[in-house]
């Protein structure tokens, strides 16, 4: 899969508003507006941004002890800009991680903060993606069949 860049998702509409994701490997997740429990748009782009970093700092810092509590905590505002547009400001990614006391515990501990910025400048794909500002095309296509 190294040489294969291209990633993707399928949405299929189950009802109004509502849609399963699948990826190529056959995972599957719901989408919603925000009127039940699935998540939503919004939701999913701050559980990427969290999960691409917490990933990135896990394989990191796991490799010297395994955590106690792992927990990233990611909230930004949603707002109306001044074109009228919605998208999210003050986005925001907090690691909440413990290790056991112990040289292994130090070493990991010592990681943290070097594997967080890591993650921030190089590794995770989401969150460089969302502050290159990296244009989107949307465009319609025939369906395809069945």
């Amino acid at each position: 899969m190294a040489d294969d860049t291209r990633r993707s998702v399928d949405l299929r509409r189950t009802s109004l508003g509502q849609y399963e994701a699948r990826n190529a490997r056959g995972g599957t997740i719901t989408v919603g507006v925000g009127d039940g429990t699935d998540f939503t748009p919004v939701e999913l782009l701050l559980a990427a941004l969290g999960g691409c970093t917490g990933a990135d700092v896990d394989y990191i810092t796991s490799k010297r002890a395994e955590p106690e509590n792992f927990v990233v905590h990611v909230t930004g505002d949603k707002v109306r800009d001044e074109a009228g547009g919605n998208r999210l400001v003050n986005l925001a990614i907090e690691l909440h991680v413990t290790f056991p006391e112990g040289a292994a515990g130090d070493a990991a501990r010592e990681a943290l903060p070097r594997a967080a910025r890591m993650s921030h400048d190089r590794l995770c794909t989401v969150s460089r993606t969302v502050e290159h500002g990296t244009p989107v095309d949307t465009r319609t296509a025939p369906s395809p069949a069945g």
